[in-house]
């Protein structure tokens, strides 16, 4: 199966956003890619009011994205805002594809290093994986890499990709933290890891956004020993990989730690 992963930068305008998503997309298609991974909000950047542009996954913006998928005959996995309670929004994946429709709702809300993601984000609280020909892919979103038990749990539900779209954070240490857990998620799962981030502003010229998480970009592709498969800078840039899923279950049968697990 031939994934594309797609490190953008995203800023404050919907429609601008969507443009990025039809150009990455449609690159991705003429390179073979039968899925193309977006970063966390690529519906708008982090550093921008939310609640003016969150919609249902139903809704126009999110009806684009479907109509570009539909259109190039490729699997997309974008994240957008959604309505959540007390004028909070959701921080939302959403996949559409051929024979493909479903969303996933960050669980885990990045209450670290000074920051209340928890103050404008309603947390979701169910696991989700969905299928593209004959693969199962489980889905996170940045804050949710450093909680193992969600991609054991992908696993478990038979996921042999699991796919993490961040917009991760700066700061001293973050860059290696993140490719850290990129890595290990791939090792406690025993599955191929798709980490897609926001790319880092600074490195086209952009400011950053006060303390909003903006993006570093590291985005990568791990195999289920561990090894990077693929491994970006912070510019902006499509990557493509071939992974084999088959050897999921070779993987485990030499390493069965989601067997070999007990619960305390």
């Amino acid at each position: 199966m031939r994934l594309a992963v797609a490190q953008i930068i995203t800023g404050a305008d919907p429609a601008a956003n969507l443009e990025l998503i039809r150009e990455y997309a449609t690159r991705a298609k003429a390179a073979g890619a039968e899925l193309v991974v977006f970063p966390e909000a690529a519906m708008r950047a982090f550093g921008h009011r939310l609640t003016d542009i969150a919609e249902p996954v139903d809704g126009a913006w999110a009806g684009s994205v479907r109509s570009i998928a539909k259109e190039l005959g490729i699997t997309v996995v974008a994240g957008m805002f959604t309505p959540g309670k007390d004028g909070r929004v959701r921080n939302t994946l959403l996949v559409t594809g051929p024979g493909v429709e479903t969303s996933y709702d960050k669980i885990h809300l990045f209450d670290a290093f000074g920051f209340a993601e928890s103050d404008t984000v309603d947390a979701g609280t169910a696991p989700v994986t969905f299928e593209v020909n004959g693969t199962i892919f489980g889905l996170a979103t940045c804050y949710d890499v450093r909680f193992p038990a969600l991609f054991a749990a992908n696993a478990k539900a038979g996921a042999q990709v699991n796919i993490i779209c961040a917009s991760w954070g700066a700061g001293e240490g973050k860059a290696e933290q993140w490719d850290l857990l990129v890595r290990a998620r791939a090792l406690d799962s025993t599955t191929f890891v798709v980490a897609c981030g926001q790319g880092d502003p600074a490195s086209i010229g952009l400011p950053t956004t006060g303390s909003a998480p903006t993006g570093i970009g590291h985005s990568a592709v791990v195999s289920p020993l561990g090894s990077e498969l693929v491994a970006l800078g912070g510019e902006p840039e499509l990557a493509l990989v071939d992974i084999d899923p088959s050897t999921v279950a070779e993987v485990r049968g030499k390493l069965p730690v989601l067997a070999n697990a007990r619960t305390f």
